[in-house]
């Protein structure tokens, strides 16, 4: 099949559903008030509460979100076939995470920016409250632990990436200051921002920067893990005006090129899908396509570190609700726009059959490697861009947005102690050097205390990621759920895509369970015990809360 058509339906369809379908969400279920007061003006202080234009906020939204996660889930989930992937990709995109996203935004705004967890308390109950932001932690723990050890992983395997992956820092710094003090036009900030990125990235090969084998006894590795960290906890202090806006913006924009670039070599090329639609010869080892295709690929499909971002420091800078459908809803579709791109290039970026079936010689194998592989091979036959450059080009791709979510998950762990620290009266937490200082030393712990002197230990309980991640989307649509009942509106369509999701996570956290079993790890048997017990006790919270809220409304209408 030509990889051409398969661009052109599913780009049509995320289209669709967000001129069609979100419109209608926006207008008859969350029914969006453009008069309403934001908490970005309502608690504005020029940090963390900022009213922002919709396509800066866009950016950060989108960028913050995606990181590396929707290249890798789909990259590896064409084990089984095209076919699967894709279908769960668009469909996930229009009906799950677009309501999703939208829907936690939304929540938020109109509960002064609190985040999904602190929400929980209001809408549920306190108990469940604690059970779910133990969810949270663990979500944010993982995400920054491995995105750490992923970036390092990059910038040790491509040393040409390491000036365009550090200098777009400078770069975002300086537009942040020509955006917000207003010395240019954001059009003339954007062309200027962009170029300056794409001459990082023709410099990059020019001067590689390796990091030498072994520094003060500690790997390369992770030297570049301390230093990311280090990074990070300065951005989660700085205003979110300064680093965090302009560099998710610009780097929003940077994808949307590469994007183009790569869609536009595709077109030219038109390569043929090799990976067949339905791979009935799946390596030994691989496990059941239902339901692991659905936690494989969260981000791209659905995930719940979406609504983290959305009500941790999206909803913090909105300037109107109405903006909430461009930023949230599109967001979800620029990222299933992201997975696309991932799916095409790991089954038509190969000459042969044959080399598809080396790359994914077993499950967990494609990933970033297919995708910058496949790519890179479709951009140099398609445009006759040097390989080198292309994989370069997709390299810092994808190293800028883990760097990005990395960015905004450490600032929204600071937020969970802070939020720890109003909840039990422990006014110390809620400073946000010390906040952020728990949230480094937590993930430091995490990389070295369970992986020693490479700082790899998020890897440790990073194959409880997916099923974890989907579990708090579900939940969080089960928040929303609960406020549409309050308020009298349709429920069906955030309850359908959560009971869906719930039970094929429950089902992968059972065969996991299993699995773990098998292989003596008593540790991940422990971990998964915990979320799956988790899960149980706040959907029992969740489905009491939502029968008492209408067990009101129907007493009410008598």
């Amino acid at each position: 099949m030509s990889a051409v058509i398969l661009l052109l339906i599913g780009l049509g369809a995320m289209a669709l559903g967000y001129v069609l379908y979100s419109k209608f969400i926006a207008q008859k279920i969350y029914q969006l008030d453009p008069d309403f007061k934001t908490p970005a003006h309502e608690f504005e202080d020029g940090i963390d509460y900022v009213p922002t234009n919709r396509f800066v906020l866009w950016g950060h939204h989108f960028t913050s979100v995606a990181g590396a996660a929707p290249i890798v889930g789909p990259a590896i989930a064409v084990i089984w076939g095209w076919a699967p992937a894709f279908l769960w990709v668009v469909f996930g995109t229009i009906f799950f995470a677009g309501v999703h996203d939208f829907g936690a935004i939304w929540a938020s705004v109109r509960n002064k920016a609190k985040s999904v967890g602190a929400l929980t308390g209001d809408v549920v109950g306190k108990r469940a409250r604690s059970i779910f932001m133990i969810v949270i932690f663990l979500v944010l723990l993982m995400v920054n632990a491995v995105f750490a050890v992923v970036i390092a992983g990059l910038m040790m395997n491509f040393p040409s990436a390491v000036v365009p992956v550090w200098g777009a820092i400078f770069v975002a710094l300086i537009i942040g200051q020509l955006i917000y003090r207003r010395i240019m036009s954001l059009t003339v900030v954007s062309v200027l921002g962009v170029i300056a990125l794409y001459a990082l990235i023709g410099i990059g090969p020019m001067v590689p920067v390796q990091m030498p084998a072994e520094v003060a006894g500690l790997s390369g590795n992770a030297i570049w893990i301390v230093i990311l960290f280090g990074y990070a906890a300065i951005a989660s202090l700085l205003p979110v005006w300064m680093l965090l806006q302009p560099r998710d913006y610009i780097n929003g924009l940077q994808l949307f090129i590469g994007l183009l670039i790569l869609y536009g070599a595709l077109v030219l090329l038109n390569p043929t899908l090799v990976a067949p639609a339905f791979n009935s010869n799946v390596p030994a080892g691989t496990p059941s396509m239902i339901p692991l295709l659905f936690v494989t690929i969260a981000c791209g499909a659905i995930s719940g570190f979406h609504g983290l971002v959305s009500s941790g420091t999206t909803s913090k800078q909105l300037d109107k609700e109405t903006d909430a459908r461009f930023v949230g809803y599109f967001g979800a579709v620029g990222e299933g726009m992201l997975a696309l791109a991932a799916i095409l290039a790991a089954t038509a970026g190969f000459a042969t059959f044959g080399d598809w079936q080396t790359m994914y010689s077993a499950f967990g194998q494609g990933g970033v490697n297919a995708f910058v592989e496949g790519g890179a091979f479709i951009i140099h036959n398609g445009i006759g861009l040097p390989e080198a450059t292309a994989a370069t080009l997709l390299t810092v791709m994808a190293a800028l947005f883990a760097g990005t979510t990395m960015d905004t998950g450490l600032r929204l762990q600071r937020y969970i102690f802070q939020e720890w620290g109003d909840i039990y009266n422990q006014p110390w937490m809620k400073k946000p050097a010390l906040a952020t200082g728990l949230a480094v030393g937590t993930c430091l712990l995490l990389a070295f205390g369970a992986g020693g002197a490479d700082g790899s230990g998020g890897l440790i309980i990073w194959p409880l990621f997916g099923t974890t991640n989907q579990l708090l989307a579900g939940l969080t649509l089960l928040i929303i759920t609960v406020m549409l009942v309050r308020l009298r509106r349709p429920m069906w369509y955030t309850l359908a895509p959560l009971c869906f999701l719930l039970v094929m996570t429950i089902l992968a956290l059972l065969i996991q369970l299993r699995t773990f079993w098998d292989q003596g790890n008593m540790f991940l048997l422990v971990m998964d015990i915990v979320v799956l017990m988790a899960a149980v006790l706040v959907a029992m919270e969740c489905a009491a809360a939502l029968k008492r809220s209408r067990a009101e409304m129907a007493a009410q209408g008598d």
